[in-house]
Protein backbone atom coordinates (compact mmCIF):
# COMPACT_ATOMS: atom_id res chain seq x y z
CA UNK A 1 0.00 0.00 0.00
CA UNK A 2 1.36 3.35 -1.03
CA UNK A 3 1.35 6.89 1.01
CA UNK A 4 0.10 9.82 0.77
CA UNK A 5 1.92 13.27 0.63
CA UNK A 6 0.04 16.47 1.18
CA UNK A 7 1.10 19.70 0.54
CA UNK A 8 -0.45 23.20 1.10
CA UNK A 9 0.93 25.64 -1.29
CA UNK A 10 0.17 29.79 -1.20
CA UNK A 11 -1.97 30.79 -4.08
CA UNK A 12 1.01 32.86 -5.71
CA UNK A 13 2.69 29.90 -6.63
CA UNK A 14 2.50 28.46 -10.04
CA UNK A 15 0.89 25.02 -10.07
CA UNK A 16 1.50 24.08 -13.82
CA UNK A 17 5.15 24.59 -12.66
CA UNK A 18 4.90 22.17 -10.08
CA UNK A 19 3.32 19.74 -11.46
CA UNK A 20 6.11 19.48 -14.33
CA UNK A 21 8.95 18.90 -12.19
CA UNK A 22 6.77 16.59 -10.45
CA UNK A 23 7.00 14.56 -13.57
CA UNK A 24 10.62 15.61 -13.95
CA UNK A 25 11.07 13.99 -10.35
CA UNK A 26 9.60 10.26 -12.23
CA UNK A 27 5.90 10.78 -10.68
CA UNK A 28 3.27 9.85 -13.51
CA UNK A 29 0.19 11.82 -14.12
CA UNK A 30 -1.59 9.29 -12.56
CA UNK A 31 0.34 9.30 -9.01
CA UNK A 32 -0.13 12.98 -8.16
CA UNK A 33 -3.77 15.23 -7.67
CA UNK A 34 -3.90 19.10 -7.46
CA UNK A 35 -6.85 20.25 -5.89
CA UNK A 36 -7.70 23.88 -7.12
CA UNK A 37 -10.81 26.26 -5.75
CA UNK A 38 -12.32 28.02 -8.76
CA UNK A 39 -14.80 30.18 -6.54
CA UNK A 40 -11.69 32.06 -4.94
CA UNK A 41 -8.62 32.76 -7.08
CA UNK A 42 -6.82 33.97 -4.31
CA UNK A 43 -7.09 30.74 -1.85
CA UNK A 44 -4.56 28.69 -1.08
CA UNK A 45 -4.11 25.50 -2.72
CA UNK A 46 -3.61 21.70 -1.89
CA UNK A 47 -1.31 19.00 -3.77
CA UNK A 48 -1.61 15.50 -3.15
CA UNK A 49 1.43 12.63 -5.01
CA UNK A 50 1.59 8.75 -4.11
CA UNK A 51 4.78 7.78 -2.41
CA UNK A 52 5.40 4.33 -2.03
CA UNK A 53 8.80 4.43 -0.28
CA UNK A 54 10.55 6.95 1.95
CA UNK A 55 13.24 7.96 -0.96
CA UNK A 56 9.53 9.31 -3.27
CA UNK A 57 8.59 10.81 -0.63
CA UNK A 58 11.90 12.68 -0.20
CA UNK A 59 11.71 13.54 -3.69
CA UNK A 60 8.48 14.54 -3.65
CA UNK A 61 8.78 16.88 -0.20
CA UNK A 62 11.94 18.72 -1.77
CA UNK A 63 9.97 19.34 -5.29
CA UNK A 64 7.18 21.17 -2.33
CA UNK A 65 10.06 22.41 -1.40
CA UNK A 66 11.46 24.31 -4.15
CA UNK A 67 7.79 25.45 -4.31
CA UNK A 68 7.93 27.24 -1.00
CA UNK A 69 4.88 24.46 0.22
CA UNK A 70 3.43 26.01 3.31
CA UNK A 71 2.93 22.81 5.56
CA UNK A 72 3.33 19.25 4.19
CA UNK A 73 1.31 16.70 5.63
CA UNK A 74 2.16 12.61 5.45
CA UNK A 75 -0.89 10.09 5.20
CA UNK A 76 0.25 6.41 5.77
CA UNK A 77 -1.27 3.60 3.98
CA UNK A 78 -3.43 5.84 2.02
CA UNK A 79 -4.31 5.00 -2.07
CA UNK A 80 -3.94 8.14 -4.61
CA UNK A 81 -8.36 6.98 -5.10
CA UNK A 82 -8.46 7.60 -1.44
CA UNK A 83 -6.90 10.48 -1.37
CA UNK A 84 -10.18 12.85 -2.22
CA UNK A 85 -10.20 16.53 -1.33
CA UNK A 86 -12.74 16.07 1.75
CA UNK A 87 -11.17 13.00 2.46
CA UNK A 88 -7.85 15.12 3.06
CA UNK A 89 -9.55 18.21 4.44
CA UNK A 90 -10.58 16.24 6.97
CA UNK A 91 -7.78 14.21 7.94
CA UNK A 92 -5.35 17.59 7.77
CA UNK A 93 -8.31 19.59 10.10
CA UNK A 94 -7.91 16.76 12.84
CA UNK A 95 -4.07 17.10 12.40
CA UNK A 96 -4.22 20.41 13.09
CA UNK A 97 -6.56 20.46 15.82
CA UNK A 98 -4.31 17.81 17.69
CA UNK A 99 -1.15 19.89 17.12
CA UNK A 100 0.36 21.91 20.10
CA UNK A 101 1.11 25.40 19.17
CA UNK A 102 3.00 27.73 20.79
CA UNK A 103 1.37 30.58 23.16
CA UNK A 104 2.62 33.80 23.78
CA UNK A 105 5.09 34.31 26.86
CA UNK A 106 2.85 35.21 29.76
CA UNK A 107 4.45 37.38 32.30
CA UNK A 108 2.72 37.59 35.79
CA UNK A 109 3.15 40.53 37.91
CA UNK A 110 3.32 39.84 41.33
CA UNK A 111 2.53 42.90 44.08
CA UNK A 112 5.50 43.05 46.77
CA UNK A 113 3.91 46.05 48.87
CA UNK A 114 -0.39 45.13 49.11
CA UNK A 115 -2.53 48.09 48.71
CA UNK A 116 -1.13 51.55 48.67
CA UNK A 117 -1.83 55.17 47.70
CA UNK A 118 -2.16 54.60 44.36
CA UNK A 119 -5.61 52.47 43.91
CA UNK A 120 -8.48 54.71 43.60
CA UNK A 121 -11.93 53.47 45.06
Amino acid sequence: MSNILAGLFEHRSDYKKLEADLENSGFQNSDYIVYLNDENLHSQYLVSVAVKDIDQADHARNVFNQHTALKTYLFENMEINQANYPNLKRFIDARNKAEIHNCPDVKIKTSTSGMDSEVKF
